[in-house]
């Protein structure tokens, strides 16, 4: 199933917009080239509206917010809608100040995400207001493999209040919407050390949905294992004179070079739901 997901993308070529960070800005677009899509990175109030209505898919993120990003994040995330093309939302840094929040809870008021991607104390900000996330890293609360149940729980409650798909990111990721729930166990833990894995999760997230509208979660689910597919090939090519920096450009090479196949073999998640 999910080796089909991809393939999809692989063949549909999907068109992207991004409104990142600049801190990952590349590396979302060199992700999205990898697996097949196309990235449109354009931020400005005055095109966003334009810009994408010729894509299929759009990805928020809220990593380096400014005041002047809100306002073109929601023209662009209401056209989105109208379009009914897949938003998906990256509320970086949730709950790390009030600014940061108040936006990412003022996107969701306004605008129908299709995804909701982030680590567990950036998703508890989402729902109430308040978090202990220390910006782009995940804390102690978010390694969930001792608790799965609670997370899972969480999650899918969450996806049912604000119907969407909501993704987990943490030492297993949970994947869930209203009604199911699923852990994926792939990935490496050397993917924390390179800012941005979960900003290029997002993007490629965005472009499995516009590849395949009419799966939703399992696009969602596939999108997830491959990002942690791909940081497991990426250590396994490391030599001891390899760093971080080798590590993340591995993790593109190793999107670019995955098919349907190759991620249906290495696939590692179970149905909680």
């Amino acid at each position: 199933m999910l080796g089909k997901l991809m393939d999809n993308v692989c063949e549909k070529k999907p068109l992207i917009h991004n409104i990142t960070n600049y801190v990952t800005a590349n590396d979302c677009a060199n992700i999205l080239l990898a697996c097949k899509a196309s990235p449109i990175m354009a931020e400005a109030e005055q095109e966003v509206e334009e810009v994408t209505s010729i894509c299929d898919g759009l990805s928020i993120n809220i990593g380096t917010l400014v005041e002047n990003k809100i306002p073109a994040m929601l023209k662009a995330g209401k056209r989105a809608n109208e379009l009914g093309h897949p938003v998906v939302l990256d509320p970086v840094g949730a709950g790390v100040s009030e600014f940061r929040t108040k936006a990412a809870h003022e996107l969701i008021n306004q605008v129908h995400f299709d995804v909701i991607r982030g680590n567990l104390s950036e998703i508890r900000a989402l729902v109430s207001g308040v978090g202990s996330s220390r910006g782009v890293d995940t804390d102690g609360q978010d390694e969930i493999v001792n608790d799965i149940g609670a997370i899972a729980d969480f999650a899918g409650k969450v996806a049912g209040a604000l119907d969407t798909i909501v993704v987990v990111s943490g030492a297993t990721d949970i994947v869930a919407d209203a009604d199911r729930v699923y852990a994926v166990s792939n990935g490496h833990n050397m993917m924390s050390r390179v800012t941005g894995c979960g900003c290029m999760l997002s993007s490629i997230t965005a472009a499995f949905l516009a590849a395949n509208k009419e799966d939703k979660i399992e696009a969602t689910l596939a999108a997830v294992c491959a990002m942690g597919v791909a940081g497991e090939m990426a250590h396994d090519r490391l030599t001891k004179e390899d760093g971080n920096a080798t590590y993340r450009n591995y993790i593109i090479d190793a999107i670019y070079n995955m098919d349907g196949a190759k991620l249906e073999a290495m696939a590692r998640y179970e149905v909680i739901k």
